[in-house]
């Protein structure tokens, strides 16, 4: 079934209003590096985010259906954050996006990045 421009246009933009957020990228891309994290590690693993920002995007993202919080019960209690399938599906999307980027910009930290893997 085909659609028309204007309403892949509205997809894509509904897509990436996903992702919109200065720390949401990072969150995802530290998830799909190390799989499941607790809050601690994420936020030694994303310099600069303030707690209250990461809580923010963590829990945007938990709505929008991208990642999963899991508390255990136990004293202190243990939360711990990973990527849904629906969040592991957006790989390809951001190998591609990455790969892409990384023709533009060759100079850049990223810019001989090659997928791991085909999709």
């Amino acid at each position: 079934m085909t659609i028309t421009p204007s309403a892949a246009a509205g997809g894509i933009q509904d897509a990436l209003k996903v992702l919109e957020g200065r720390w949401k990228l990072q969150i995802i891309m530290n998830l799909f590096a190390n799989g499941i994290m607790r809050f601690s590690e994420l936020e030694r693993a994303i310099p600069g985010v303030t707690q209250k920002m990461l809580i923010q995007q963590l829990r945007a993202l938990e709505m929008d259906g991208i990642l999963q919080r899991t508390v255990h019960p136990q004293v202190p209690p243990k939360v711990d954050y990973g990527l849904t399938e629906q969040g592991k599906r957006l790989c390809p999307a951001l190998d591609a996006l990455l790969v892409w980027a990384a023709q533009l910009n060759q100079q850049a930290e990223y810019g001989h990045y090659l997928p791991k893997h085909e999709h």
